[in-house]
């Protein structure tokens, strides 16, 4: 059929079928030649094996339906061949007993077992994982205009994903390199073609001994992530660890890309929980520490998402995250990272007091009440200091700023950032003093206006600080010299089951109605028909403020009489 001699020359010469016959050939040449093998009989025994399930491989790769279709089929039977004739060469030298030495021929042998296993493993993930099918099958497209071109890169593109699955390590980095290649160009493509089990191919490539496939890899698996169609996937085919061991121990480029990826998995808190117990969180934290701009961000991030799960705040705490965050705060190297660690901050306080005991005393408030500085404040920092202004006392917060930059944030913050604010101006406000410096500050108009907020929360919180705030006269009047204060919160008197912030309003209304002049403003603006309704619903003072403006408005008419 084929000699060995010539065999260099017809990898494109010959089809598929001619492969065949070639290898079929062979098998029983090398069973043949092995079985006679004296020596090493424990090595030749394991051998023997291997060789006798070959024949049933080829055939039921040769019954697959795409046989004749897929080159794949063809390099393979070219190198089950190849084996073949490495067996019977290595037999041969075993019977005649020409070689060079037991140690060498021992480690031909145990590398000839090796492709054996290669061999079988490879031709049956052909057939079963369905490798040679997708490799083959033409694209379906939805759409009437897609191109013959189109259809060819899909069909390319699902070979070179399986090359992924098949053959050595080398024949792998190639396929890798131009997967790489075209990712850059046409991602899209890709990822309508991609399978499960090219997933697990790539995610088996991340513990390759070589580092540039490795670094290929995580760059391919890193556009994966973010392109956010195939998580649940690379999280079921054990990304995770891999990636974990990357972060740790590989290159710039693989510890980056590799960081990313998990920023952008740990979007789930399911996964969040498996990078904690897989022991993402110490090199993370080391690379908030050390690494560069992009893995610093990129792992500050990851950490903000993990502490989003209750259940793993203390294993957080127990491996240094407070301290590593705020040091972010106080010199991240970018905008990000500093905005990643107040999300993270706001996340680790928010219903544990010892964590919060832990930022104070490692000097969190300060850090955070300086990154309110900027122009633009957003709610992470102040809801984090909303979290924690109970747990110090108000001559503390005084000490460092407390009062100017929630202040600034009520007048220049994101709603989110002003909401935080109001709900921190509630905590405080424990005593006379307190309220007063609120006021003071110049808090008061600013609350006003954020009653007029388009989300009913910033609403409610602010109506919530003003009726803290009003229960001293001095504030009352403040509040009753602002033109806005009696419209604003008469609309907020609304029954509608949403409005969370008509409570409040009632006390503040309550409040201002011992002046004439507001109970008048109350009626004209129609607090009277929202007042009846609270009343059936039995809401706390609106049947008193309802009584007062109904007899102040029975004596205006008697007076007029």
């Amino acid at each position: 059929m084929v000699e060995e001699k010539g065999q260099g020359s017809l990898v494109d010469d010959q089809t598929a079928e001619q492969w065949l016959l070639h290898a079929q050939e062979l098998v029983p040449v090398a069973l043949n030649k092995a079985r006679q093998v004296k020596g090493f009989p424990g090595r030749w025994k394991m051998i023997v094996s291997k060789l006798e399930q070959i024949p049933s491989r080829l055939s039921d790769l040769s019954s697959h339906p795409c046989f004749l279709k897929n080159t794949l089929c063809k390099e393979q039977l070219q190198a089950v061949s190849k084996t073949m004739n490495e067996a019977i060469e290595l037999a041969d030298m075993c019977i005649e007993e020409k070689y060079e030495g037991k140690l060498r021929m021992q480690s031909d042998l145990d590398s000839l077992s090796g492709k054996l296993d290669l061999n079988l493993r490879d031709c049956g993930l052909l057939i079963k994982t369905g490798v040679l099918g997708e490799a083959t099958m033409p694209s379906v497209s939805s759409s009437s205009s897609s191109s013959e071109s189109d259809q060819k890169a899909h069909v390319n593109i699902r070979e070179l994903l399986a090359r992924l699955q098949i053959g050595h390590l080398e024949a792998k980095h190639k396929a890798l390199d131009t997967l790489v290649e075209i990712m850059k160009e046409d991602e899209k493509n890709v990822l309508s073609v991609l399978g499960r089990s090219n997933i697990a191919a790539l995610v088996q490539l991340l513990t390759a001994t070589s580092p540039r496939i490795r670094e290929k890899t995580v760059t391919v698996i890193c556009s994966l992530a973010e392109s956010g169609s195939c998580e649940n996937w690379l999280v079921s085919e054990g990304v995770l660890p891999p990636l974990i061991r990357l972060v740790e121990s590989g290159s710039l480029v693989g510890k980056e890309k590799a960081t990313i990826s998990l920023q952008r998995l740990s979007m789930s808190s399911e996964t969040a929980r498996a990078i904690v117990g897989h022991g993402g969180v110490r090199p993370l934290i080391e690379m908030c520490r050390a690494g560069d701009s992009v893995s610093q961000a990129a792992s500050a991030c990851t950490l903000k998402n993990i502490s989003a799960v209750p259940e793993v705040r203390q294993t957080l705490a127990e491996e240094g995250i407070v301290k590593v965050m705020i040091n972010l705060l106080d010199s991240g190297l970018l905008l990000g990272s500093k905005e990643y660690a107040a999300e993270c901050l706001q996340n680790l306080t928010a219903s544990n007091e010892a964590l919060r005991r832990s930022v104070i005393s490692e000097g969190g408030i300060r850090s955070l009440l300086t990154y309110l500085d900027g122009p633009l404040p957003q709610e992470s920092a102040m809801g984090a200091l909303r979290n924690l202004v109970a747990s110090v006392s108000i001559e503390l917060l005084e000490s460092l700023g407390f009062l100017p930059r929630v202040v600034h944030v009520l007048k220049s913050g994101s709603v989110g950032a002003q909401q935080a604010a109001a709900s921190a101006i509630c905590k405080v406000c424990n005593s006379t003093e307190v309220k007063k410096m609120v006021a003071e500050a110049g808090c008061i108009p600013l609350l006003i206006k954020m009653l007029e907020a388009k989300t009913n929360g910033a609403r409610e919180v602010a109506s919530q600080a003003l009726s803290s705030l009003m229960t001293l006269s001095h504030n009352c009047r403040e509040v009753k010299k602002d033109d806005k204060s009696v419209p604003n919160l008469v609309q907020l008197l609304d029954s509608n089951p949403q409005n969370s912030a008509k409570k409040y309003a009632v006390l503040c209304l309550l409040c201002l109605s011992s002046s004439k002049k507001c109970k008048k403003l109350m009626v004209s603006y129609g607090a009277i028909g929202y007042l009846k309704k609270l009343t059936e619903m039995d809401v706390p003072g609106a049947k008193k403020l309802l009584e007062r403006l109904e007899r102040g408005r029975l004596k205006s008419m008697f007076s007029r009489k």
